[in-house]
C-alpha cells in the first residue's frame, strides 16, 4: 500500500578549568543576585525568541558559512532559527538545525561587545553556554568563557541588529524565551472534529506557478551539500532516472546531507523519487510540476531534526506529496498542492517508528485530495495547522487531519480525522473553504 510503504532508503587542560571557573561565577552571580537557580529546559530543537524585541535568534540569509553572526530576525520557524540544545562540558551547545555549526564567541573573546557567530562544533568554552533563569521559559544566556550574556546590539528591537555578548545584568535584551521547535508560541485553540468552517474569501494570495528559465535532465542523483540554487530551471529525469515509474526505492533527483539547502528548483516529468533528506534540510521555493513516487522524503533519527519546506508548490501527486520516515519536526508554510493523495504523511510501517510532528502554516490545497496530513497517534505524532484554505471541496470530503495507528509491519489502521487537541490541532478558523 503506497501511502505507508517502508522506505530502505528513511587529563583537566588549563582551558577546561578557566571554563569550570566561568560556570561556577555565572552561578555564583546569578545567587547573590537573588535571582533563580539556573534551571533549563530539556535537550533538543528551541526558538530562541528575544524577550526585549519578540524576534527571534537567527542565522541571516540561512548562511552555513563559518563565521557569520547571528542577529534576531522575525520569528517564521526556519531552521536558521532553529537551535539543537545538547548539554556540553557543563552547560549547553546551541547548533543551528540548517547548518550543524554552533553558535560561539568570535575569537574566544571574553570581552563585551564581541560577536556571537556560528562556528564549527569543537566543545570550546567559547561554545558553551549556561542558562538562568528569568522566568517561566525566559532565560540569560551566559557564555561559559567569560561569564557575558547574549545580548542584541545596542538594546535595539530592530529584525536585523546583530547579536553579541555583553556583561549580564536586568536588560530584557539579555533574556531570551525558549519555545519548542514545531510548537506555536501560544496555546492553540482546539475545535469540535465536526465543527465546519465557513466559505469566506481566502486569508492570503497563492503566488503564481513560475516559468522555467531552463532546462536541465538528470540521469543520476544530484547531491546536496550547503545551498543549491537552481535559478527556478527545470530538472527532469533521463536515463534511469527517466522512466516515468511509480515503483518504490527510486532514486531521488536529489540527495540531500543534513544541514543542505534546496532552493529556486522545479521539477519536471519524469521526476523519479524527487528529493531525499538525510537530516535537518530547508526546500526553498521548490516546485513540482508533476510528483512521481514522492516529492520529497526525510529521514533521520534524532528527534530534534527539523526540516522546513517554504514556498513551492506540487501537483499531480498520485498517492503522498511528503513522506516522512525520520524523527523530529517538518514545518511546511506558504504552499500550494493540488490533485494529491496526502499532502504529509508520517510512515505508517516503517521498521523503526519514531514520534513525528508535523506544522503546516499558509496552505493553499485545491481537491481532488485525500488527506492533508496523516499522523501515527500510537506514536505520539502531532500535526498543528494554521491559515488553510481548501479549494473545491463543497463536500468537505478533504480531511484536514486523519489518524491511524502505525505498525512497524504490515498495515497501519486508520482511527479517525478531525481536530482533537492532542494530535490533530487546530481550529474552525484555522480552515477555510473556497468553493
Amino acid at each position: 500500500m503506497r501511502n505507508t510503504h517502508v522506505r530502505r532508503r528513511g587529563r583537566r587542560t588549563a582551558g577546561a578549568l578557566t571554563a569550570t571557573v566561568a560556570l561556577l561565577a555565572a552561578g555564583l552571580t546569578a545567587l547573590l543576585s537573588g535571582g533563580p537557580a539556573a534551571a533549563a529546559p530539556a535537550a533538543g530543537s528551541y526558538n530562541l525568541r528575544n524577550a526585549a524585541s519578540g524576534l527571534c535568534l537567527d542565522v541571516p540569509g540561512s548562511s552555513t558559512a563559518v563565521g557569520t553572526q547571528l542577529a534576531q530576525n522575525a520569528c517564521s520557524g526556519s531552521a536558521a532559527q532553529t537551535w539543537r540544545l545538547t548539554a556540553s562540558g557543563g552547560g549547553y551547545t546551541l547548533a543551528a538545525a540548517h547548518s550543524g555549526k554552533c553558535a560561539g564567541v568570535k575569537d574566544a573573546s571574553t570581552s563585551a561587545g564581541k560577536a556571537v557567530e556560528q562556528q564549527t562544533c569543537s566543545g570550546a568554552a567559547t561554545q558553551q553556554w549556561t542558562l538562568t533563569l528569568v522566568s517561566g521559559t525566559t532565560y540569560q544566556v551566559v557564555n561559559a568563557n567569560g561569564a557575558k550574556c547574549l545580548n542584541v546590539k545596542d538594546s535595539s528591537t530592530a529584525a536585523g541588529a546583530l547579536v553579541q555578548q555583553n556583561s549580564c545584568d536586568s536588560v530584557t535584551s539579555k533574556q531570551w524565551t525558549f519555545t519548542a521547535a514545531g510548537s506555536t508560541p501560544t496555546a492553540s485553540p482546539t475545535a469540535s472534529p465536526t465543527a465546519s468552517p465557513t466559505s469566506t474569501t481566502p486569508p492570503s494570495t497563492r503566488p503564481a506557478w513560475p516559468t522555467a528559465t531552463g532546462t536541465q535532465p538528470v540521469t543520476a542523483s544530484i547531491p546536496v551539500s550547503g545551498v543549491f540554487d537552481g535559478g527556478l530551471k527545470r530538472y527532469y529525469g533521463s536515463g534511469d532516472l527517466g522512466t516515468g515509474s511509480q515503483d518504490e526505492d527510486l532514486p531521488a533527483m536529489f540527495e540531500l546531507a543534513d544541514g543542505a539547502t534546496l532552493q529556486n528548483v522545479i521539477l519536471g516529468s519524469p521526476a523519479a523519487d524527487g528529493v531525499h533528506c538525510a537530516g535537518a534540510c530547508t526546500l526553498k521555493n521548490v516546485w513540482w510540476e508533476d510528483v512521481g513516487e514522492d516529492a520529497a522524503t526525510f529521514r533521520g533519527s534524532s528527534a530534534s531534526l527539523v526540516r522546513t519546506v517554504d514556498g513551492g508548490g506540487a501537483k499531480l501527486a498520485e498517492d503522498k506529496v511528503f513522506q516522512h520516515n525520520g524523527a523530529g519536526t517538518l514545518i511546511v508554510k506558504n504552499f500550494q498542492v493540488q490533485d494529491f493523495g496526502k499532502l504529509v504523511r508520517s510512515c505508517g510501517n516503517c521498521s523503526t517508528q519514531y514520534a513525528r510532528h508535523v506544522q503546516l502554516q499558509n496552505i493553499w490545497a485545491t481537491t481532488p485530495g485525500e488527506a492533508l496530513v496523516g499522523i501515527n497517534t500510537n506514536y505520539g505524532d502531532t500535526a498543528r495547522f494554521s491559515k488553510i484554505t481548501v479549494y473545491n471541496d463543497s463536500g468537505r470530503d478533504l480531511d484536514i487531519c486523519r489518524k491511524y495507528t502505525g505498525v512497524t509491519s504490515g498495515e497501519p489502521k486508520e482511527t479517525g480525522s478531525g481536530a482533537d487537541g492532542t494530535n490533530c490541532i487546530y481550529a474552525a478558523s484555522d480552515v477555510t473553504y473556497v468553493n
